[in-house]
């Protein structure tokens, strides 16, 4: 069982952790002139799995965005990677707290391994996203679509490794919560990804 000095140490990382959290914008908050993007946002994120989530995490970069479909896709990728980097700091700090049951450490080691390929993947999609031209728009965009899949995989990958009641516990609660947040994220990215892939007229 995790003693009270783990429990606390947990306790304080996820106190901390809940300054990152999205802060959803009221129609008050929105600019006569960013309502147009703000809607276009609203429109594109009901195409994905998780609508809201994504609406969240996209509206408050509307005047970035605009109406772009490619700048849209470059954001919801850009949110993504930092969640994923926050998640990962988050399981190394974890793993280096005393008392953790030899699974759950195991499972944690695990999972930081899987986390950073997801890094990387959402990364390299991301640099390849900025290299897009007419001529290689398709070679490009299955090269994304096909990194950001396998970072879902990974994310997956990792809830697995905490699954069964063997492993609950504090470590447990917080890791999951995490990595099914950005579980959801990255779905509505590649979902974001594909219609932008599967409509010509985004062409560059």
């Amino acid at each position: 069982m995790e003693g009270s000095s783990l429990r606390h140490g947990l306790a304080i990382l996820f106190i901390v952790l809940q300054f990152t959290t999205y802060i959803p914008l009221s129609s008050a908050d929105i600019p006569f002139h960013n309502q147009r993007n703000i809607e276009y946002i609203k429109s594109s994120c009901s195409t994905t799995t998780y609508p809201r989530l994504c609406y969240r995490s996209l509206s408050i970069y509307a005047s970035k965005i605009n109406t772009s479909p490619r700048l849209l896709v470059h954001t919801a990728l850009n949110v993504t990677l930092k969640a994923s980097k926050s998640t990962s700091r988050l399981m190394i700090k974890i793993s280096r707290i005393h008392g953790l049951r030899p699974r759950v450490a195991a499972a944690m080691a695990d999972c930081i391994e899987v986390i950073g390929d997801s890094v990387d993947e959402l990364q390299q999609s991301i640099g390849e996203l900025g290299h897009i031209r007419r001529s290689n728009f398709s070679l490009s965009m299955s090269d994304i679509q096909t990194w950001v899949s396998a970072a879902l995989t990974d994310e997956d990958t990792c809830m697995d490794g905490f699954a069964g009641k063997a492993m609950n516990g504090y470590a447990k609660t917080m890791v999951r919560k995490r990595i099914v947040k950005i579980a959801h994220l990255t779905s509505n990215a590649l979902a974001l990804i594909n219609n932008y892939a599967s409509n010509q007229s985004n062409l560059p």
